[in-house]
């Protein structure tokens, strides 16, 4: 059975954003299908080789006439044995105006005289059956981005769809140039280099010269403490992943030592890690 979603709710109160939420929790995402399309949006869904199983949907009054579609295209899906749940998102008067007026576009609704305000009391009054059908409704007049993804884990998905902030190791080789995509660059070429010991030809033999120097035990004991320190604060900023790239000269040795040990202890401590040796294999 497919674990479905509708989300609609009045313009500028986070409907898109909402849907971001729900894509980063693993659901499949569509933005303003036409109502009339959802039942065979569905069996799609049903019938897909991708075996969809999660997915949510977002319909709101931007779809001009085919909004008035919605009831028909649930009467169908209700017909059709299809189990759905609709979220509602609601906001005070006076924050949707002042969203509007920072983003600086118009209100769909808000016709020729460009009132935003008269578009907003429209849109309420064409949404109401809808809203008073709606199995969750939240009112995000005092939330931002996180809060309302929270929202959504903890009340909608009961925990289930919480999000931990993933963390993408990168080691490189400052000679073949810094990531572009890393949030943390960490310099660990002071390590003592085992490239200048000729014994050394595997990386089990590199990794033990690394990790038994008293040096590289209290740095990546302190580096650790570090990144601990930073995630939540990260998550509560918003971000879904971060990316921390360690380097050292040509990225074959130190670094992806320190890049391994840091991610197993960050996957023990649960967190979700991937580890990548960008250059390991550069001549």
């Amino acid at each position: 059975m497919i674990d479905f979603y509708i989300l609609t709710g009045l313009s500028g109160a986070g409907k898109t954003h909402a849907n971001k939420c729900f894509e980063d929790m693993g659901y499949y995402c569509i933005d303003n299908l036409p109502p009339a399309l959802i039942p065979s949006f569905m069996e799609l869904c049903s019938h897909s080789d991708r075996k969809i199983d999660k997915v949510s949907l977002v319909l709101d009054i931007r779809g001009g006439e085919f909004f008035d579609d919605l009831f028909k295209g649930l009467e169908a899906l209700d017909k059709d044995g299809h189990h759905y749940r609709i979220l509602f998102l609601d906001a005070s008067d006076e924050v949707l105006v002042r969203r509007f007026k920072e983003t600086r576009r118009a209100h769909p609704l808000s016709g020729e005289n460009g009132s935003i305000l008269n578009g907003i009391n429209m849109e309420r009054r064409r949404l109401q059956k809808i809203k008073e059908r709606a199995d969750y409704v939240i009112d995000t007049t005092g939330m931002n981005p996180w809060a309302l993804k929270q929202e959504i884990a903890n009340t909608i998905l009961n925990g289930h769809g919480r999000a931990r902030i993933g963390i993408s190791l990168l080691t490189f080789g400052y000679k073949y140039g810094i990531p572009l995509d890393a949030d943390l660059v960490m310099d660990v070429r002071f390590l003592p280099n085992p490239y200048y010991d000729d014994a050394l030809k595997d990386l089990r033999g590199v990794y033990e010269f690394v990790m038994k120097n008293q040096i590289t035990q209290r740095f990546i004991k302190k580096f650790l403490d570090m990144v601990l320190f930073m995630l939540p604060h990260s998550q509560v900023e918003g971000k879904a992943n971060l990316t921390i790239a360690v380097g050292c000269t040509g990225g074959h040795h130190r670094s992806v030592v320190v890049g391994i040990e840091l991610a197993k202890l960050l996957s023990q401590k649960g967190f979700d890690v991937s580890v990548n040796h960008r250059d390991l294999n550069t001549d």
